[in-house]
């Protein structure tokens, strides 16, 4: 039975001579046009600067085209991969009734050849064929990605530009310590308050001070981990005076009660209310195909082998789970998830447990699903009292 958010197929009837078809193969400074062009025998190929104006200009010229051939068009369907362009042209062309589609481009058949030709031309003849046969209605030809409201995506924007930040300070850590280590200095702590006092003071195994490039080098350094370091404690700051301010319902008060279970802090608890949970998932497979926590079997005859993980999803919260699955193991020894890991791990090897930690991942974040969409908790789960 078709659910109503599926996206693997079209839910509408296609009436071929009546709607306009087109896809867009979009560059930084062009954008290549395809159209199927209902009365035209030919398939129109257009070539634009990178302009949404000229795009829907182009639109309503081929329409005019189909109507002067005697049909008159009830639908315009524009289909484009998803990429660096995100979803800003899929709002704009729907704000102007353009029924707009965003490709997956993995789901997107491809040859096998060694050294296949790949041409803009050639690729929007991928796209017409794949879009073709979505908009038939065949399951599975390609995939659609959800288009979120510019809301949806800027609530994202906090989280990974912490994640951002986190990384930029311990590329700014392994910088100033593989310097100090190349004049053999050992032992010294970028990260504490009184660092930076510490640098004039440090001595080489010569009994020298540090040299004068690289000491000025070194300052910098340590004025730019001072300055990242006052952005996340800005952003963190931020983030809880709007939870305390939000009011009950909606993507806060999932953030409240996820960080209510132990274990989970305030930002692993805002990261997969923001990346998952607030997506409209329409079942438990979805949500673990979504972050990618599934599995990529490789069968073909007598051979019978699994490949890991299938890795297609969101890859945040693929990592934030597995480090979760961890040490939900550490602070709910008592769950009936951690019972169940400890049964078929109890004889296994190192391996074994790396798998099943995986299939933990799996249970814990369908879990934490459950709890967040309609309050049923798993057994054994320890919730805090308040956030």
């Amino acid at each position: 039975m078709p659910q109503p958010n599926d996206l693997s197929r079209s839910l509408v009837t296609l009436e071929q001579d009546s709607t306009l078809i087109a896809v867009i193969e979009m560059g930084q400074s062009s954008w290549l046009v395809a159209g199927i062009v209902p009365g035209i025998e030919r398939q129109p190929l257009k070539k634009l600067t990178a302009d949404q104006d000229g795009l829907l200009q182009l639109l309503h010229r081929w329409r005019k085209e189909a109507a002067q051939a005697g049909h008159t068009i009830k639908r315009i369907a524009v289909a484009y991969e998803a990429g660096r362009d995100g979803f800003w042209l899929a709002r704009w062309l729907r704000a102007r009734e353009i029924e707009v589609y965003v490709i997956h481009p993995s789901s997107v058949p491809v040859s096998r050849e060694h050294r296949r030709a790949k041409t803009d031309r050639l690729d929007t003849e991928l796209l017409k064929r794949a879009f073709l046969g979505w908009l038939r209605g065949e399951p599975k030809h390609c995939s659609m990605a959800a288009i979120p409201t510019v809301e949806d995506e800027d609530a994202k924007r906090p989280s990974r530009e912490r994640e951002s930040l986190v990384g930029e300070c311990t590329r700014i850590v392994n910088r100033v310590r593989a310097n100090l280590a190349r004049l053999g200095i050992r032992g010294f702590r970028p990260r504490l308050a009184h660092a930076p006092k510490r640098l004039d003071t440090l001595r080489t195994p010569e009994g020298t001070t540090l040299p004068a490039n690289t000491l000025a080098e070194m300052q910098r350094d340590m004025a730019h981990l001072r300055f990242v370091k006052q952005q996340i404690k800005e952003i963190e700051t931020t983030r809880t005076k709007r939870l305390q301010q939000a009011s009950e319902g909606g993507r806060d008060a999932m953030v409240r009660l996820l960080a209510r279970v132990v274990g989970i802090g305030i930002e692993t608890a805002d990261l997969l209310v923001q990346e998952a949970f607030s997506r409209k998932l329409r079942d438990r497979k979805a949500v673990a195909r979504y972050a990618g926590l599934t599995g990529a079997p490789d069968e073909s005859g007598q051979k019978r082998r699994e490949r890991g993980l299938a890795k297609a999803g969101n890859a945040r919260v693929r990592h934030a789970m597995i480090e979760l699955a961890w040490g939900h193991l550490l602070h709910q020894p008592d769950s009936a998830l951690a019972e169940w890991y400890r049964r078929r791990t109890v004889h296994a090897r190192s391996g074994t447990r790396k798998t099943m930690i995986v299939a933990l991942a799996r249970k814990l974040l369908i879990a934490l699903w459950r709890l967040v969409t309609t309050g049923e908790a798993p057994a054994g789960l320890l919730l805090r009292s308040a956030v």
